[in-house]
């Protein structure tokens, strides 16, 4: 990495679910300065990037490449990372007019992965692919499979039964490719090719529940073949960085392709986890550095659910908290409630304990590990309000009981939280 700062990377766009991926992968490394930029207000990744850009053109909208060079050039960019097929098809065959480089793979990769037809004639004669039906007269066996050209995430696939229905969807849809319907297990394989085209790491990984074209429940499986076949398709197209291609079993058991992407898969966070952050080393890499792997093998497996992020226009600078059934339940420690206090000592915001605890506080903060928290401690007896204790107008108050919650906001005026709003409070 450069030694005088740390490397510039843009991701573009920063609210898809590979831009989302892309955040996880690289905000906490300590070679890189993460932006993000979008073409929609609305978006997920606003409220992940700190340096953060909306309102770009679309990437195929005039002035589009013109935006990005602005951008690239206010905030010295060092690299482009593209988060969607379309996007790195763009940015690839205008890398010339770009001021940064892209990370990814060449034009020609690009498109020919951008197009399942074209993808499927360049590796037929090298693995099963999926038979394509020129007309439905020749479909032998129902049902088959309807899947757009070009396209991702299962937008737009359907299975047909029978020649009506699938010619009812053919007539209102342009683009459809009509292919033998494949019944089995579906595999992804997360793939890094350096820039001496050496294929460094191929994992195999099962989709056991998809929704909306993404994995969000995936495992690792072995076997040689997933090398075997990435090695195939290494050596056919010019691929560079992270990239990976998918399989599904046909009835036979054939492992038949589906498609080949040159770009981060959002369920990579599996092997990122194992040890291999692939977009990490597509950026090293696209910066000519020298890279190697190195992977944990405990059992790991990945579910995926939708997250919440809020935001809000709060502003305060002190935090009043409860400790017991807030901070400590049942005799643990609420990760969440403590993990906000952090953020607050990083904010530079005070932190008061105020509690009614029967006992020593001092003696249950220490096995809690967690005395050197507060700025202060405010123990009360059994008869006080909280309250009374409360100073600050520019506070908030956090506390399991509705009934101290309801008096500390009608006598204070200050927000108060229970312990499962403290999410809204997390930047």
């Amino acid at each position: 990495m450069p030694s005088k700062r740390k490397a510039k990377v843009l991701v573009f766009p920063c609210g898809s679910e590979i831009g989302l991926e892309l955040f996880r992968s690289l905000a906490r490394d300590t070679h890189i300065e993460l932006y993000g930029a979008s073409s929609t207000p609305s978006n997920h990744g606003k409220y992940l990037y700190r340096n953060y850009t909306d309102g770009l053109p679309y990437i195929t909208a005039p002035g589009c490449i013109e935006a990005l060079n602005t951008l690239i050039r206010r905030h010295e960019i060092d690299c482009l990372f593209p988060a969607m097929d379309s996007v790195a098809l763009e940015l690839a065959r205008h890398q010339e007019q770009l001021a940064c480089r892209v990370i990814g793979s060449p034009l020609e990769t690009c498109r020919i992965c951008c197009s399942k037809r074209a993808t499927y004639e360049t590796l037929s004669d090298v693995m099963r692919v999926p038979v394509l039906y020129r007309s439905l007269d020749r479909v032998s066996r129902w049902p088959i499979f309807l899947k757009p050209d070009c396209g991702y995430g299962s937008r737009g696939t359907r299975v047909a039964g029978s020649s009506q229905e699938a010619q009812f969807f053919l007539d209102r849809e342009e683009g459809l490719l009509a292919m033998e319907y494949l019944p089995g297990r579906e595999y992804t394989v997360d793939c890094f090719t350096d820039r001496r085209r050496n294929v460094v790491f191929v994992g195999a990984r099962e989709r056991l529940r998809i929704q909306n074209g993404i994995s969000v429940h995936s495992r690792p499986v072995e076997g040689a073949v997933f090398r075997e076949l990435a090695g195939i398709i290494n050596a056919r197209l010019l691929l560079r960085g992270v990239w990976f291609f998918q399989l599904k079993e046909s009835d036979d058991g054939t492992l038949t392709l589906l498609e080949v992407a040159p770009r981060v898969a959002g369920t990579m966070a599996l092997h990122r986890n194992l040890g291999v952050n692939l977009a990490l080393l597509s950026v090293f890499d696209a910066m000519d550095m020298e890279v190697c792997v190195q992977t944990n093998d405990f059992r790991i497996e990945i579910d995926r659910a939708l997250t919440a992020r809020f935001c809000t226009d709060l502003s305060y600078n002190h935090v009043y908290i409860d400790l017991d059934d807030c901070l400590l339940c049942d005799g643990l420690i609420d990760v969440q409630a403590v993990a906000f206090l952090y953020q607050c000592v990083n904010r530079g915001i005070t932190i008061h304990l105020l509690t009614r605890h029967n006992g020593l506080v001092d003696e249950t903060l220490g096995r809690a590990r967690l005395r050197d928290l507060f700025d202060d401690v405010i123990h009360l007896q059994s008869d006080e309000r909280k309250s009374d204790s409360i100073h600050h107008t520019d506070a908030i108050f956090i506390d399991d009981s509705f009934r101290e919650r309801k008096d500390v906001h009608e006598r204070k005026g200050i927000p108060v939280f229970a312990p499962d709003a403290i999410e809204c409070l997390m930047v």
